[in-house]
């Protein structure tokens, strides 16, 4: 067997696994394990991991490409300072204003329209579709 097979038989190995196989099986490599409750998520990361342990992972070239990208901008926050965000939910509004540090809503600055989203409505959401700010296939 080709290594390339039997690294293709690892990583699809993974995907009868639950999440507690999935820590398990992320302690033969180095590092503590991601804090995830998403087996998904979690295999993905196994995956790469397996193969870059063999391949190696990016190369030079692509590394530099995506550090020269910046850090991620916080979405929502090139609306400028001071814009207001608004959404009625289950007959309730909730308003956001825009600040240097993050998202103001009741007193409180959170750093992401998704926290502010969570502490709202208690559920977790993904902020920027919540407050209208993307489409719903995005």
């Amino acid at each position: 067997m080709t290594r390339k097979a039997m690294i293709e038989e690892e990583v699809e190995s993974l995907a009868g696994l639950g999440l507690e196989e999935l820590r398990g099986a992320w302690a033969r490599y180095p590092g503590p394990v991601p804090k995830l409750r998403s087996p998904e998520l979690l295999r993905l990361l196994l995956a790469w991991r397996i193969q870059t342990a063999v391949f190696g992972g990016l190369d030079r070239d692509t590394r530099r490409k995506l550090s020269a990208r910046g850090p991620v901008e916080v979405e929502g926050r090139r609306l400028g300072l001071g814009a207001v965000l608004r959404r009625d939910w289950q007959g309730r509004r909730i308003e956001v204003i825009v600040e240097e540090g993050g998202f103001r809503w009741e007193g409180e600055v959170y750093p992401s329209l998704s926290s502010v989203a969570r502490a709202a409505t208690g559920t977790r959401w993904n902020g920027p579709r919540f407050f209208g700010l993307r489409e719903d296939g995005q």
